[in-house]
């Protein structure tokens, strides 16, 4: 998977020692459907995630993950919901700690596919017929469904 240069230099100094880094979780809706990508790093699906880069604001990198992921541009409509993400451990041993952004977005044009070496596959899942996925992941899209206008935080 490709690693933000920012990230790459880092590690350089730092090993697999735990970073806290900003992420953007996409939920991207198209009726009645929800994008998501088989990730190549695990095979499981998900809504497509990524790292914000330095000085890049949060529903910008959202927009950004999404065409450089799945080849799909989409509008960020609203902050859905900010949480810090348990201790996480990628397979190459890099240790990190994320605040995530989960965004609801919503399809503007474009063919969902692979688009670069993140994902395995790309598709266009209906809500009712899911793929199994971490319930962090369904709990991010539950989320975005609710359409609640207020942004979630944990309190």
């Amino acid at each position: 998977m490709p690693i933000p240069d920012f990230i790459v230099d880092l590690r350089r100094q730092i090993g697999t020692a735990e970073l806290w880094l900003p992420g953007v979780t996409a939920v991207v809706r198209r009726g009645d459907q929800v994008l998501l990508v088989q990730r190549a790093d695990t095979g499981e699906w998900a809504p497509v995630t990524g790292i914000v880069d330095p000085g890049e604001d949060p529903g910008v990198a959202a927009r950004r993950e999404v065409l450089e992921e799945t080849g799909v541009r989409a509008s960020v409509d609203r902050l859905a919901w900010v949480q810090a993400l348990p201790p996480t451990t990628h397979v190459n041993g890099d240790r990190a700690c994320y605040l995530d952004h989960t965004f609801a977005c919503s399809y503007l044009d474009g063919r969902a596919h692979a688009a670069d070496d993140e994902s395995h596959d790309v598709r266009w899942w209906a809500l009712s017929a899911l793929p199994a996925m971490q319930q962090s992941f369904l709990d991010r899209i539950a989320c975005v469904l609710a359409d609640d206008p207020v942004t979630r935080f944990a309190s």
